[in-house]
């Protein structure tokens, strides 16, 4: 009995030790089945939770950086309108539309590169084949038609990236068409082109707003993500965490209870070695 009331101390006070040593009330199934099963789930969705706030954080870098491309691609489409205003006026002569011809080359490349902007390594409008440049120096569409989208949910995704053909197919073709206009003196297509920028102007303002609209919906599930995952890290420091002021008081008051089955057992075996030399 003596050595069985010793081992059982024994266990007792190395499960004290490992709560100090850890932290965790929770070191192994055996110590709280239910709780560990509970804590296992909580650090799932906790895992879950950092995924899809990785997602968004990558999604809201994403939106800025396509808002930004936008923007100095409308300003770009501002300068040739202005350029096509003055080539339109009749007092501008055939050599200098042709010299003109340069600076509209010139914004049409200018808008290639920004169709062809990287972010962390991915392009912005190359739709999901995201790993290749999705223009060409001629402006030739390399990509494809489905948006590049990230996980911001259990059932919900969200599309991030675009079809670049359809962002600024018509750009190119409208800025190529200038070009030949300008090259040979057709005042009505360089007239007819300063409508087609504006068109263009307006197709991006909307991309923006709706980049904006993303960025916003991004901002507020992050928001209840993070609500989410302070929730469940409480919960989980409730199921799991040790009291070490008082785990410590308990290993001590085990410690006492060691030291005074030792003395209890040295008592017994003294006994026993009367009993014996008798």
């Amino acid at each position: 009995m003596v050595k069985f009331r010793l081992g059982t101390i024994t266990e007792e006070m190395y499960k004290a030790n490992e709560v100090i040593a850890s932290g965790k009330r929770i070191n192994k199934p055996s110590d709280d089945p239910v709780g560990m099963i509970q804590s296992l789930q909580l650090k799932s969705e906790l895992s879950s939770i950092e995924q899809f706030q990785r997602n968004i954080t990558l999604g809201t870098s994403w939106l800025m950086s396509a808002e930004s491309v936008l923007r100095q691609a409308q300003n770009l489409i501002s300068d040739t309108k202005v350029l096509c205003i003055q080539m339109a006026n009749s007092t501008t002569g055939a050599e200098e539309r042709k010299a003109a011809t340069q600076q509209v080359q010139n914004m049409r490349e200018e808008i290639i590169t920004l169709a062809n902007t990287q972010i962390t390594g991915r392009y912005l409008f190359a739709g999901s084949n995201s790993d290749a440049a999705p223009f060409d120096q001629d402006g030739v569409y390399q990509g494809d038609s489905n948006a590049f989208t990230i996980k911001i949910g259990k059932d919900s995704t969200l599309e991030i990236g675009s079809d670049g053909e359809d962002v600024f197919g018509d750009i190119f073709n409208t800025l190529q068409d200038l070009n030949d206009a300008l090259d040979g003196n057709n005042v009505g297509v360089v007239q007819e082109s300063i409508t087609l920028l504006d068109n263009h102007f307006d197709d991006i303002s909307v991309k923006i707003s709706g980049a904006g609209s993303k960025m916003v919906r991004l901002e507020t599930r992050n928001y209840i993500f993070e609500d989410s995952r302070l929730t469940d890290i409480e919960r989980l420091s409730n199921i799991q965490d040790a009291d070490i002021a008082e785990a410590i008081i308990d290993l001590e008051s085990i410690g006492f209870t060691y030291q005074a089955a030792l003395a209890s057992s040295a008592e017994v075996m003294k006994l026993s070695l009367v009993d014996y030399l008798s």
